[in-house]
């Protein structure tokens, strides 16, 4: 065939919708335009070890997330690139089981979290996330006298450069036995004790319903101390469907009225094949 036939072959089968469906592209393109706009999506790096995060990114952007969570300021030009933000940024940490409770690493930590901090206000986003550290064998009250005292030695820097510090709840009953920052009240009470605008908690609503439950009347109550949120499935931190226990769209419409307008960033493990499918389910069922 010559290439002047086939270029014409070509242009009447895709004139035809035979090549390029436009019903497929059209639902391509304006999936963003389907959102509506009350929860700001996002999803996190570590869950889609199959996709480079520059795949993930063109994914996100297509659906019409607004960022990618848990990435190092090494990724920011990646995000960059496709008009996409940090909605959680990582790597400050030393690890999550040595931190803030323990005075011994305060003086790293703090180095560690100045620098970061620097790192996410230069790029223009807002958030930072820190960790409890596990217990040790160490009492509620010292736990939050250390991590009172490690806090306030970066937190008026944070204030300074506009940057949230923020420490997520973890269960420790199934994923990260003796975590410290493992129950709302517990970490509601470092809120009040730290007393500063730009310290926040991270709910991880996987890991609360794991280790206490009740998570609607919980936001309702608390939501003033929560800066993010998690998703994931219970039992097994999947798909956040039918096919687990939690009531997602409930939660996110308990969410969005009370006034929210951070991000939800999705962290489950897909099990389907293709992994974006799980997600583009996911943002459909949290896109109340």
């Amino acid at each position: 065939m010559k290439r002047r036939d086939a270029i014409k072959q070509t242009a009447l089968a895709s004139a035809f919708g035979i090549l390029f469906p436009i019903k497929d592209i059209k639902e391509k393109t304006e999936r963003k335009s389907m959102l509506k706009g009350n929860i700001n999506h996002s999803v996190c790096d570590w869950c889609y070890p199959n996709l480079s995060l520059e795949e993930l990114c063109i994914e996100a952007k297509r659906i019409g997330l607004v960022g990618i969570d848990l990435v190092k300021p090494k990724d920011f030009p990646t995000l960059n690139k496709y008009g996409l933000i940090s909605t959680m940024t990582e790597g400050a940490e030393i690890t999550q089981k040595e931190s803030f409770n323990d005075s011994s690493y305060h003086s790293e930590l703090k180095n560690r979290y100045i620098n970061h901090i620097d790192y996410v206000s230069k790029a223009g986003f807002k958030n930072l996330i820190c960790f409890s550290g596990n217990r040790k064998g160490m009492d509620d009250e010292t736990g939050l006298k250390n991590c009172v005292t490690g806090l306030k030695k970066i937190l008026s820097y944070a204030e300074k450069k506009g940057v949230i510090i923020l420490m997520e709840l973890f269960n420790s009953k199934i994923d990260h036995p003796d975590y410290m920052c493992d129950n709302t009240n517990w970490a509601i009470e470092l809120c009040k004790r730290v007393d500063s605008p730009n310290f926040k908690l991270l709910y991880d609503i996987y890991h609360m319903q794991i280790e206490e439950g009740d998570i609607i009347r919980t936001i309702n109550d608390n939501h003033i101390y929560f800066g993010h949120y998690h998703t994931a499935g219970v039992p097994g931190r999947n798909e956040i469907n039918s096919s687990q226990e939690l009531n997602y769209p409930a939660i996110m419409k308990a969410i969005v009225k009370t006034g929210y307008s951070g991000f939800v960033a999705q962290e489950f493990r897909p099990t389907r094949k293709n992994h974006i499918e799980s997600l583009e389910e996911a943002i459909a069922i949290c896109d109340v």
